[in-house]
């Protein structure tokens, strides 16, 4: 008889302990825990206390050690730089290996901090897993990142070593890194004793002399001394990595991962969630900057034993609408997890899926989109074009993996567009009011997660514990606070509408962003939207929607502006007071693919703001500014 998730999930409630003893078996432990779960450790308790492993260990050495070192572990493609090559298990490990020999070299002991800052390439993999085998904790920071940023990140983590590159490289341009961390360096109170940097051939850049250390000739060395780093036995508690996530006060907020609980949750994942089998190609197009490039580009696949595919490119423009589909036929993927962005800028350049018709995508089995919410018509058309589920699924950088999804290694549940389903084992989602009370089913309120949070999420804050408990903690006692609301129905399905901060007051009605998003994007002529609340002195907020074109819309922009407005009125109702439509060429967003929603909202209420550190083009904000002028605001 088939399993079903609501027996896997009720069994996960009746014993949690029990649950997560069993997911971890697929790890290979130097030392069991003493308790699966420690209440009286850590801000709300800790996952697998007393137990040692390592995490390199686990994504490459074991895998070599079952034979399987010939097997492909990672496949970097770069139609950015024309670039492909794979890597086997075995060759990992040898990279990783001889980059921990250079790190200790340079004085990196277990519980040091390393910064990485790198772009798409095989050697920001090889770096995380060189920080882990020896454990150390890596921060990865994106390459390409304002100076004072990476400062404000150096003076927190305050890190022994950084592993960089000299460039990256965008359809348009190369940006040069080393003048950006030596000015960080510059910048931060806190000076690295090491730069270990891996010279790009599109753009070399010069070495300190006494500081800087070149990433390649130090490897080879190692390499050719035949130097063995074996793995250190850390705790399970110990922290893996510190990912750093832009804060309200202008202090980064560094969210730590551990190395149990983490693998734990992401083996369990890759089968569970993803519904993956080791030695299959599973692909994230995401970066290792992000959460998602952490957990499903390098450390969930590479644990569980499946095949990851890097990739340095974007969805549009490298070289057209078509490249992810060449991706997917040419490495054999058979799920593909990526932003909901990138499928509304191919549907904007390709809305008749023409380049979709060119490949042969008859191995990719599920397309799962995060990062942003999913609206129902960018989830219709890439369900008509590729024929397959698409799985909407939700979690944030605290989490490290999903907190709802639809769960296709246990069950294919319905689908339901809007909805990134149920709720995964480890997560206790519940609604509640203002006051902390739950509401009806179908009702908006705050999602919480009831705690103790599951292995993988994060037990704290760097070196913060206050602030991890006023930011996430103290509004509603007894449970984590995800900062987005939404409503389950009577099903059990979760519905995401917008961060907290998006609800917005307009003449005393609590209105979602998220609901006016989903009538905007089902206009046939519109590719992507925002919708912001702008300040108004009689109603207090007014909602005013930007919306992009589709590639060939030939039409009027103001008379699609004015049908928008009927469709919300017609769709939401008159209490919704949704008057402005603006046409834009772009919307701000993340490198990610985040719409910079808050930005925006500032631009229009005439309020000075900090230009975010993750924007992809800060040129749009001009754009957008220009675009509220034209409408009078």
């Amino acid at each position: 008889m088939s399993v079903k998730y609501s027996d896997v999930y009720k069994g996960w409630k009746q014993d949690p302990e029990g649950f997560w003893a069993k997911a971890a078996e697929k790890i290979d432990w130097f030392k069991p825990a003493e308790k699966i779960f420690d209440p009286d450790s850590g801000v709300y308790g800790r996952w697998f206390a007393g137990a040692e492993c390592n995490t390199c260990y686990n994504a490459v050495d074991r895998h070599v050690e079952a034979g399987r070192g010939a097997d492909t572990a990672i496949i970097y493609d770069s139609p950015i730089t024309g670039t492909k090559a794979s890597y086997s298990f075995a060759e990992v490990k040898d990279q990783v290996q001889a980059l921990a020999a250079v790190l200790k070299d340079r004085g990196v002991a277990k519980g040091d901090r390393v910064i990485i800052y790198m772009p798409m390439i095989p050697q920001a993999a090889f770096a995380m897993l060189a920080c882990a085998r020896i454990g150390a904790i890596h921060s990865v920071v994106f390459g390409g990142f304002a100076a004072n940023e990476l400062a404000t990140r150096l003076n927190d983590a305050k890190p022994t070593a950084i592993i960089s590159a000299s460039c990256g490289i965008e359809p348009n341009r190369t940006i040069a890194y080393k003048p950006l961390l030596d000015e960080a360096i510059e910048l931060a109170e806190h000076k690295p004793d090491s730069v270990i940097v891996f010279q790009r051939e599109q753009l070399v850049c010069d070495l300190i002399d006494g500081r800087d250390v070149d990433y390649a000739s130090a490897v080879a060395a190692a390499i050719a001394a035949g130097t063995e780093v074996s793995c250190m036995p850390v705790a399970a508690t110990d922290p893996l990595y510190i990912l750093y996530t832009s804060g309200t006060t202008g202090q980064p907020k560094g969210v730590v991962r551990d190395n149990g609980g983490h693998m734990v949750a992401l083996a369990w994942s890759m089968e569970n969630l993803y519904g993956i089998k080791p030695g299959e190609v599973y692909w994230a197009a995401s970066d290792v900057g992000w959460v998602v490039g952490h957990s499903y580009i390098v450390y969930g696949p590479l644990v569980y034993g499946a095949t990851t595919l890097l990739f340095e490119g974007k969805p549009v423009g490298t070289p057209d609408a078509g490249t992810f589909w060449r991706v997917i036929e040419e490495h054999d993927v058979v799920a593909l997890f990526t932003a909901p962005t990138a499928f509304r800028a191919i549907k904007k350049e390709d809305p008749k899926g023409d380049f979709i018709k060119k490949y042969d995508l008859s191995k990719l089995r599920t397309l799962f989109l995060a990062g942003e919410r999913a609206d129902p018509d960018t989830v219709q058309w890439a369900e008509d074009m590729l024929k397959v589920p698409v799985i909407d699924h939700w979690w944030q950088t605290e989490t490290g993996w999903a907190i709802a999804a639809n769960p296709v290694g246990i069950e294919l549940l319905p689908v339901v567009h809007g909805s990134p389903t149920v709720s995964m084992p480890g997560y206790d989602v519940q609604i509640v009011g203002a006051d902390g009370h739950p509401v009806a089913a179908n009702e908006m309120g705050n999602i919480v997660i009831k705690l103790p949070m599951p292995p993988g999420n994060l037990p704290g804050l760097w070196q913060n514990d206050t602030r991890f408990q006023s930011s996430y903690l103290d509004e509603f006692p007894g449970y984590y606070q995800t900062g987005d609301a939404g409503y389950m129905d009577d099903n059990g399905y979760l519905y995401i509408m917008s961060r907290t901060d998006d609800i917005i007051n307009v003449a005393g009605h609590r209105l979602s962003t998220g609901a006016m998003e989903e009538v905007l994007a089902a206009h046939p002529d519109v590719a992507e939207c925002a919708v912001i609340g702008i300040a108004d002195k009689l109603k207090g907020q007014l909602p005013a929607g930007f919306v992009v074109l589709k590639s060939g819309v030939d039409r009027a922009p103001m008379d699609i502006e004015k049908e928008l407005i009927g469709l919300v009125r017609e769709k939401i109702g008159p209490v919704a007071a949704f008057k402005i439509a603006v046409t834009v060429d772009r919307l701000p967003k993340t490198r990610s693919g985040k719409i910079l929603r808050g930005t925006m909202r500032a631009i229009a209420d005439h309020e000075e703001y900090k230009m975010p550190a993750t924007i992809d083009d800060p040129a749009i904000l001009n754009e957008i500014e220009a675009a509220l002028r034209e409408h009078g605001i």
